[in-house]
């Protein structure tokens, strides 16, 4: 059976303009790298950079990161001084900056959990929605 997430994989074109996003900018910590890709980590997320032909989704599929409330100001901040490409207001519960990586993946921080957005439905239920 499923245990959980293993690990991410996402394609990029340049694999050097990769790592400086997601080390110097995100903050990830790197751990190896070789011709065709590299294996960074985010707390317990497993991230590969696998340097092939990026193709991000046009939907809204996308990555979502957490972020701690205190530092959503500062983290923001960073990006608009990466000239960070923001692709999405955030109308939903909890502060979220949604913003793309040089490949134009879709990401985003957000300073909520899944508790805080259940807990927000509860006030605010989207259309149609049903406890499971």
């Amino acid at each position: 059976m499923l245990k959980g997430l293993n690990h991410i994989t996402v394609a990029v074109a340049d694999l050097d303009r990769s790592l400086h996003f997601y080390l110097k900018v995100l903050g990830f910590s790197g751990h190896v790298r070789w011709d065709k890709g590299a294996y960074l980590s985010l707390g317990e997320l497993w991230l590969c950079l696998s340097v092939d032909t990026p193709v991000p989704a046009q939907d809204y599929s996308h990555l979502a990161f957490t972020l701690a409330a205190e530092d959503f100001a500062a983290f923001r901040e960073r990006l608009q001084q990466n000239n960070t490409p923001i692709w999405k207001d955030n109308h939903s519960e909890g502060d979220s900056v949604y913003f793309l990586d040089p490949d134009g993946h879709k990401l985003e921080a957000h300073e909520g959990s899944l508790a805080s957005r259940l807990q927000s439905l509860h006030q605010q239920p989207y259309s149609g929605l049903s406890w499971l």
